[in-house]
Formats: C-alpha cells, sequence, structure tokens
C-alpha cells in the first residue's frame, strides 16, 4: 500500500483490494462516525482536506511514482465532498499520474443519494471507477441498531444509483450483526437487498468486538449475545441460499475476521459454495469445536 505521509496519525484504512493503491486522504475520519460496531474512526475527528493539502500530497507522490496507476481516496467516505471539489482533484490526478487507469472511495449510502444521478455520471466519465458500500445488513432493525442512518429501502437505492452511473460497486455484509435475535431476518433481508442492488462485487466479513464500542459494551452488559461459531455458518448458509443476482457477482468471504475462506462468482458457484459451508458444518459437528466458540470475532 503507498500511503501519503499528512498530519495526522491515525491508522490510514482501505478495502484489501486497494493494497496496491495510492491512498489519498481527501478527508480525515469519518462524516458519520455513528455506527455501534465499528472503531475505525471513533477517536477521529472528521475533516475535509483543503484542495491545496491534497494537491501538495498528489505532487510529492508524484516526484517519487509519476507511473502510478491506482489511486483510492480515503478516509472513511470520501463522498461527502461536493461534486465540483472531487472533480477537480482528479483531475488534478491525472494530470500528475499520466498512466492512472483506477480511481476508487468508499461511499456512504447517505452521501451517494446526496448526489444526483448526473454528479455520479460525471465522476464516473473522470475515471471513479469502483465504489465501497458498506451495506452491513438489510435488516431494518439491524440497521437501526447499529445506528446506520439509513434504512434497507435507501441502501437499495444507494447501491442502484452507483451502477446506474456506470460505476462498479462492492459491496459489504457482516455476518453477525444482529446476534442471536436477529439472525434469520439479518440473512433473509441481507440477501434480499443483495438480490434488488446486484453489486458487482459482495464481501462478506465477520462481526468483530472492538473495546470502545457501543456494540462492544452491549455485549459485556448482555444486552446483545454474538453467534457462536456454527450460529454464524448458519447464518452464511441461509444468506447464500437466498442470494440470487441477475448479474455474475465475484464472491469473497475470505477476510481475515471470517472462519470459512470461500471465494467465487455468483450464482454460478453458489452450489459449491453452500456445499463448502456444509463440509465445514459437518466438521464441527464431529469435532468437539461443536460445543466451543471459536468464531475470530472474539480474537
Amino acid at each position: 500500500m503507498i500511503k501519503l505521509s499528512g498530519n495526522s496519525q491515525h491508522v490510514i484504512y482501505r478495502p484489501p483490494s486497494e493494497a496496491k493503491s495510492f491512498i489519498l486522504r481527501v478527508t480525515e475520519g469519518c462524516s458519520h462516525n455513528k455506527c455501534t460496531f465499528c472503531s475505525m474512526y471513533r477517536n477521529i475527528r472528521f475533516r475535509v482536506r483543503s484542495l491545496d493539502e491534497v494537491e501538495c500530497e498528489i505532487q510529492q507522490m508524484a516526484s517519487f511514482y509519476p507511473g502510478l496507476r491506482r489511486v483510492f481516496l480515503a478516509d472513511g467516505n470520501a463522498l461527502v465532498l461536493n461534486t465540483d471539489k472531487l472533480l477537480a482533484i482528479m483531475k488534478k490526478l491525472h494530470v500528475a499520474f499520466p498512466m492512472l487507469t483506477r480511481i476508487t472511495c468508499y461511499g456512504a449510502p447517505k452521501d451517494i443519494l446526496h448526489k444526483k444521478p448526473d454528479e455520479l455520471k460525471a465522476l464516473q466519465r473522470a475515471g471513479l471507477q469502483i465504489i465501497y458500500l458498506g451495506i452491513e445488513s438489510g435488516d431494518d432493525q439491524v440497521l437501526s441498531d447499529i445506528n446506520k442512518g439509513v434504512t434497507a429501502n435507501e441502501m437499495i437505492a444507494a447501491g442502484q444509483r452507483v451502477l446506474e452511473a456506470g460505476i462498479k460497486l462492492s459491496a459489504m455484509v457482516i455476518l453477525g450483526l444482529g446476534g442471536q435475535q436477529y439472525t434469520n431476518s439479518h440473512a433473509l433481508n441481507t440477501a434480499r437487498v443483495i438480490n434488488a442492488i446486484g453489486p458487482t462485487m459482495l464481501g462478506v466479513l465477520t462481526l468483530a468486538l472492538f473495546d470502545g464500542t457501543p456494540l462492544k459494551d452491549a455485549v459485556d452488559r448482555g444486552d446483545f449475545l454474538p453467534l457462536t461459531t456454527r450460529e454464524t455458518l448458519l447464518e452464511l448458509k441461509e444468506m447464500l441460499e437466498n442470494i440470487n443476482v441477475q448479474q455474475p457477482c465475484i464472491f469473497r468471504c475470505n477476510h481475515i475476521s471470517n472462519l470459512l475462506p470461500l471465494k467465487g462468482v455468483l450464482n454460478r458457484d453458489k452450489a459449491q459454495l453452500l456445499a463448502d459451508v456444509q463440509e465445514m458444518l459437518e466438521f464441527l459437528q464431529n469435532n468437539s469445536y461443536n460445543h466451543q466458540n471459536i468464531n475470530p470475532t472474539h480474537f
């Protein structure tokens, strides 16, 4: 990962697929920063970086890597910037890096919905190729509980708007986010939202509990019951069984948080993915693990 220097000392986050990208922070932190499970920007005061700051970073990087091809606009939701400023930044990137082929960013659902379709199309023409959208869950109760700030229907509208603009959509959902109480509705409604959007790529993570987050506090109080290993796999199975996308979707469930690494293309590889999940369930059943919780959410 090519990082930029910047003045802040906090960790810079990016999707796994952006490991070889220049991480250009156009904001610091996350403008929403209220999701109960997320610790990424919890102690970071949100700030929009000035165009001069960003341009300085671009010129510094260009002096070392003029042949750079990929840029990821950080931090948590670059699309909170007004479209004119984003277009100005992207223009400077293309001038500084003549071989640039790809610009990507995180996109919060509200920020996407605040962009008019023509604005998103302008960003696509300027080189924005992928927006990473944290769907997290398709269940309205779960979305409310985690303080995501949108409903499932708004999440669908945001995802569809990205795709309609000709931008690829990489969506992310989190196993176990509804706990034991909402595991079935979380699985079924998340599959429903995925079907309605039809993302280009779908990444499945497993819930991680971080100290200092409201969700971890709820677990410590006994107000939220996390899934066991077996329950997490059953939720994944139910979700996969109900996903039926109309266009090919690259599927990845191989994040470090996942017990069972999976990858394939939906719907093409759905049967094999389900068979792999079932095999792991049977392994747990036939071994001592079936009475233990070895879920990596607790690592």
